[in-house]
């Protein structure tokens, strides 16, 4: 989280927030492109309520403290909003890749130039943060998501979906055996060679396999966020299309998952001790690793039937995309045919088009003000409140000045010299 991911071509977090009616950062594609102003401004709006689900799992009181409605908006956001962010980083990869056709030739050769340099510019920034606030930050994680999708930005919606597919089909199930063989000195010698594990809590191993937000098991979310870049979202029929794919996948994963592992196979893995206040947890299936440093515990493979949030299993990956999916679909389809809605919500969309700031700043802020994390004694949701509404108005005020947000405009600055490609 907590749970990214997250602009005309932003990172997960966008960068570009265009002129009113406020589109974003990524609208900055050509209107030629395809790409209607509904369906950008509801992509802002995706893009903030994953913002503020992260605010749930990092400020909000946790699941155990929780009863009736409340319970229901923790366990959402609980894994989720930390999906919702790395789905809508692969959409926004596909806004600098080119939107419904993949640049080529040397605007290819850039745009694949720009992803490398925020993806390099992410991790960095990523592993600073980490070093302060440990493996909850996602960044790092988003960096690495961003190099290993470079040689997916040509490919077209259905071949992204396959392979969204088969890494959801194969991914837990591999990460469950590798993780089974990492032994404490396995660890320590992987981790002995790792310039990043010496900077902060976050090496290369965990990014790739036991850290909160692993590739191995992330990548689906990506992945599927590319398809869904390469599709007409302001077409009624491909949102009628995607409402059905995200409810079908939704109902199917956690309804066999229930059916196969019983009634807690949805129980989130926070509440099982492995969370360290972030909106990732440590299940066995490329989960972060012990807070002692030691293995992962002996667990047996019926956990690979579990859907619950954060359990990396194949039923949590597709379950956790249909709800992505519903959730963005959702969102272009109220902003687009809903124009009183839209004038509404303009502050919360401003959220969206600097999610990178609007992410960074919380933590920030939680450490200035000495906020406690949603966990342990946190029982009050009025600090989280408070978050919300604090991010709201400056997103609101800084919009009406400055096209983009303060980190998002560093990030666009950084990603300049992708011009001079050849």
């Amino acid at each position: 989280m907590t749970q990214t991911q997250p602009p005309q071509e932003t990172s997960a977090l966008p960068e570009t927030p265009p002129p009113p009616p406020r589109t974003s950062p990524e609208s900055a594609v050509p209107a030629s492109a395809g790409p209607s102003t509904g369906r950008l401004v509801g992509v802002d709006l995706a893009r903030a309520l994953a913002v503020f689900g992260m605010y749930v799992v990092h400020i909000g009181p946790p699941l155990s403290a929780t009863t009736g409605v409340a319970s229901w908006i923790r366990y959402i956001a609980d894994g989720h909003s930390s999906v919702l962010f790395a789905t809508l980083a692969g959409f926004s990869l596909m806004l600098i890749a080119g939107r419904r056709e993949p640049k080529t030739g040397l605007a290819g050769r850039q745009a694949k130039a720009r992803i490398a340099i925020r993806a390099a510019v992410l991790l960095v920034l990523g592993t600073v943060l980490a070093m302060e606030y440990g493996g909850v930050i996602i960044l790092g994680f988003y960096g690495v998501y961003f190099l290993l999708a470079l040689p997916l930005v040509r490919l077209r919606a259905r071949t992204l979906a396959i392979i969204s597919a088969a890494f959801a089909l194969v991914a837990p199930q591999l990460a469950y055996v590798l993780t089974s063989l990492l032994t404490s000195s396995v660890q320590e010698s992987i981790n002995a060679y790792d310039p990043l594990r010496r900077l902060s809590e976050v090496g290369v191993l965990d990014l790739l396999l036991t850290g909160f937000y692993p590739a191995l098991t992330w990548m689906s979310f990506v992945i599927a966020g590319m398809a869904l870049g390469r599709l007409d979202l302001s077409s009624g029929t491909v949102q009628k299309r995607l409402v059905a794919l995200g409810a079908s996948l939704t109902a199917a994963a956690y309804g066999m998952s229930l059916l196969l592992a019983g009634s807690g196979a949805l129980r989130s893995m926070a509440e099982d001790g492995y969370s360290s206040g972030g909106s990732g947890s440590m299940p066995p299936v490329g989960g972060s690793m012990p807070p002692d440093g030691g293995s992962f515990p002996e667990m047996s493979a019926s956990f690979l039937l579990k859907g619950g949030p954060h359990s990396g299993t194949t039923f949590d990956i597709i379950g956790s995309v249909g709800v992505a999916i519903l959730v963005i679909v959702g969102a272009t389809v109220a902003m687009d045919r809903l124009p009183r809605l839209r004038r509404l919500a303009k502050p919360v969309i401003a959220v969206g088009t600097m999610s990178l700031t609007a992410y960074v700043g919380h933590f920030l802020a939680q450490s200035a003000l000495s906020v406690p994390a949603g966990t342990g004694t946190q029982q009050s949701w009025v600090p989280l409140i408070m978050f919300v509404l604090g991010a709201t108005v400056f997103a609101a005020v800084w919009s009406r000045f400055f096209r983009r947000g303060p980190l998002e405009h560093l990030l666009n600055a950084a990603t300049k010299p992708a011009k001079h490609i050849r």
